[in-house]
């Protein structure tokens, strides 16, 4: 009699897969890509996805029976499965690793749901078949089932579909959390209505309110309001302005002279622009179209190299569209959540509810309904905007992927494993689907830039801003000579008072950008120098003024703000260095009639905290924004006219070799978000050295020294792009055993790669959560074959693994670390 057996992946980090036993009907039934529970080890059970289903029975060991099957079609296709075994390969992880990663909770966790009866109304029960009405009576008995104990009412193992089944014919529900709901801000705004927009016209209006002073000085009110601030006029304003009862109001607006309506995450649109007309597309977006269209005739990736506010989101919009007018989807991959919430406005202008969002503030109920639709091709799903996890979706048929600021660092993961960047990985999803990928930024990194110009990758560039808007002003300004002649006021120079107060007075929005989020990143002691420490961490903990706290931003240590020193018992405390939370005291001190906000880590947690934020900044609720690196990835501002970058100098001396590459691009497109529509930006870079290479190449937007300058540094370091690189960390809370296994790791891999190998050397923070680090550096030339070298690394490690002491340090292998 024939043997049948399965081949799981279970989601836990080891390197094999295992074998389970199955029958010749469950043979018939399963396919790859199915969920099946099955025993782990003495106690555990574990959901597993069906690797492959064959014949031949495990050497090691006797091959246990699975415990039931969860699905009756595959959630997970076999395109997936190839990318999986694929991540699994590359980025020296295990499948179990990638499994965790790419399915949504909700998927893995079955075992804990719980069964209730509808309360609403009672059912007709002769719908319900035998095995159905077993469980719809046990609910009458007790208030609420799990789904083990249906399993032991029915006593077999493949419940779900019985359940499915009940939640139909709506006998029962299943209990899930429930999430806060964003609802906008509905605010109302009024204005003249258009019949009035002239002049003749107007003067009858008032000649005709005479009788009515009262409403008449509302027109005018308005009319003085909305010259003076350009911004759009609530009616609580109109209200407390004029002095008016907001009955007056209502009967102008009965009478048609006033106009009321509501603005929501709407744009607000002065110029009068329709939604239709932007998708007309100008002279030089048309010919970049075009030259995408043909180069993705010879590559299968393009890289499109286009300046800040070129508006390469029209770009893509026509390409969508050509997508699923073949029937095909379209994937959409963003670094940054903050940007999703403003994106998706403008793609559900032109494609309705074909756009699902993918991204980690959703909750696991949304996340599996997203998969849900992507698995069918349901309408629903024919474009996906979302953040890195996206790329794991069940696309059936993918024509197009875009990687949206392809430069940015978010799309790689660092933990846990596996640690894979979007942006690679998208370009061999492509591959897999035989779709097309395009590349898109406005600083490109090194590494596609220099695969364009190897002419592995199309490329297209679009130099000129929408409608002609210049580029910004930008302007160094040197704050060392600024301090020695007095001229500045806590962190800000006399030139960025003057152009913020100017901004302001002409109501235009400004943006500042400093990289530290928290009040300060150093407490020192005046009298002994000490400096408080996190406890677990060797890092200075940074103050946070609002809760008055002293936090690691490494571990989340926290501790009550010290008032004497804990050395020398000195009350001169002294705080070091700003971070976004100082510079939003002092901007509230120097423009106190103005509003600031800020936004970093602190102030958008929760689902909805970068959309209030936007949306206000937007609506023109906020005058001044304070912000980390969030504020960079590229939004879309009408009204910012000046951007400051505080100080410059923090981020251009970092110990690693990108941080002349990613300070350039950080700075330029913080440049993007200023004057973004008919009046040309100015953005202030301060800085202690306006001398330096990056700072001056900022200055006059010039990509392609940058890109030369620092690949000539690359070739003559060995760094990426000409060289790959693997960094191995291990991790361990005793030093002198982190120090001997990293020594004896370093040895062993010299002996193979010989001078290719850097370390082991203790990163800059050496200590993180109380675990001492050690790093080792391979650099692998391009001749020599990738996937040899991790066969030599991955025996090293298993024969270090091998050695008892060093078996409870952890190693983390990580392939391109960068």
């Amino acid at each position: 009699m024939k043997q049948y057996y399965i081949d799981v992946i279970i989601p836990i980090p080891l390197k094999k897969l295992f074998t389970y036993s199955i029958t010749a009907s469950e043979a018939d039934f399963l396919k790859p890509g199915m969920r099946v529970a099955v025993p782990f080890g003495k106690s555990k059970i574990y959901t597993s996805i069906v690797y492959e289903i064959h014949n031949n029975a495990p050497v090691a060991y006797d091959a246990k029976d699975i415990h039931q099957i969860l699905d009756e079609t595959p959630i997970v296709n076999a395109k997936q499965l190839e990318l999986w075994q694929w991540i699994a390969n590359y980025y020296m992880c295990t499948m179990g690793d990638v499994m965790r990663a790419a399915l949504p909770s909700g998927f893995i966790l079955e075992s804990e749901t719980v069964i209730t009866k509808r309360s609403i109304a009672p059912i007709d029960e002769s719908i319900l078949e035998d095995d159905e009405f077993l469980i719809y009576e046990a609910l009458h008995h007790q208030s609420s089932l799990k789904v083990h104990d249906v399993v032991n009412i029915l006593d077999k193992k493949n419940v779900l579909p019985v359940i499915k089944r009940l939640i139909e014919k709506e006998a029962i529900s299943v209990e899930e959390e429930v999430y806060e709901k964003y609802k906008p801000k509905l605010v109302r705004y009024v204005k003249l209505h258009n019949e009035y927009a002239s002049n003749e016209a107007l003067q009858v209006l008032l000649d005709d309110l005479s009788r009515a002073p009262k409403q008449r000085d509302v027109v005018l009110t308005l009319f003085s309001l909305s010259a003076k601030t350009k911004k759009p006029v609530k009616v609580a304003e109109l209200a407390h302005e004029s002095q008016a009862s907001n009955s007056i109001i209502k009967a102008l607006i009965d009478k048609g002279i006033l106009e009321a309506y509501f603005i929501q995450k709407d744009r607000v649109e002065y110029l009068g622009e329709n939604t239709e007309t932007t998708k007309h597309l100008n002279s030089y977006q048309e010919q970049a179209l075009a030259e995408v269209k043909t180069a993705f005739k010879s590559h299968s990736v393009t890289l499109l190299h286009g300046v800040t506010s070129s508006g390469k989101t029209e770009v893509y919009v026509k390409l969508i569209e050509d997508v699923l007018s073949q029937g095909k989807q379209v994937l959409y991959l963003l670094p940054e959540i903050a940007l999703t919430a403003q994106l998706i406005t403008r793609l559900q202008n032109y494609f309705g509810e074909q756009v699902a969002i993918f991204h980690s503030k959703y909750s696991t109920n949304e996340r599996v309904e997203v998969w849900n639709n992507v698995l069918n091709n349901s309408n629903k799903a024919q474009i996906v905007l979302g953040a890195r996890s996206s790329i794991f979706l069940p696309f059936n048929d993918l024509g197009l992927i875009i990687v949206d600021e392809e430069h940015e660092q978010s799309f790689k993961q660092f933990d846990p494993a596996p640690r894979y960047h979007a942006r690679d990985t998208s370009i061999v999803l492509a591959n897999i689907h035989k779709a097309k990928a395009l590349l898109g930024s406005a600083t490109p990194s090194l590494e596609s830039y220099f695969n364009a110009q190897q002419n592995k990758y199309g490329f297209v560039e679009l130099m000129y801003r929408y409608n002609n808007v210049l580029m910004p002003d930008i302007e160094l300004v040197d704050i060392n000579e600024k301090q020695k002649k007095k001229r500045m006021k806590g962190h800000f120079s006399d030139r960025l008072i003057e152009e913020m107060t100017e901004t302001l007075k002409e109501g235009h929005q400004i943006i500042l950008f400093q990289n530290r989020r928290g009040f300060s990143p150093i407490v020192e002691c005046k009298t002994c120098g000490h400096a408080p420490q996190c406890t677990n961490c060797d890092v200075s903990l940074t103050y946070h003024q609002y809760r008055q706290q002293l936090r690691c931003h490494y571990c989340g240590y926290h501790a009550v703000m010290i008032k004497t020193c804990e050395a020398c018992g000195s009350p001169e405390i002294d705080s070091k260095g700003f971070g976004t939370e100082q510079i939003e005291e002092e901007v509230k001190a120097l423009f106190t009639e103005y509003k600031v906000a800020r936004m970093d880590l602190d102030t958008t947690r929760g689902k909805y905290g970068y959309e209030k934020i936007i949306t206000a900044l937007e609506q023109q609720d906020i005058d001044i924004l304070v912000g980390t690196q969030m504020l960079t990835k590229g939004l879309d501002f009408r009204n910012v006219k000046l951007v400051g970058i505080m100080n410059a100098d923090n981020m251009l001396n970092f110990p690693d070799f990108r941080a002349h590459e990613r300070s350039f691009q950080l700075m330029l497109q913080v440049s993007g978000r200023a004057g973004r529509t008919q009046e040309r930006g100015k953005v202030l870079i301060q800085t202690y050295n306006p001398h330096h290479n990056i700072l001056q190449q900022v200055s006059t937007n010039n990509y392609i020294d940058m890109f030369q300058e620092q690949m000539n540094d690359r070739y003559n370091f060995k760094y990426p792009p000409v060289y790959k690189q693997i960094k191995i960390t291990l991790k361990h809370k005793d030093y002198n055993r982190v120090e001997t296994a990293s020594n004896w790791y370093a040895k062993s891999l010299r002996q193979v790669f010989r001078g290719f190998v850097l370390g082991p050397e203790a990163p800059p923070i050496a200590r993180i959560r109380n675990q001492f680090h050690k790093n080792i550096l391979i650099k692998i030339p391009k001749q020599q074959s990738l996937a040899k070298t991790k066969e030599a690394i991955i025996k090293i490690n298993n024969s270090f693994l091998n050695v008892k002491d060093f078996r409870s340090v952890k190693v983390i292998l990580n392939v391109d670390n960068f």
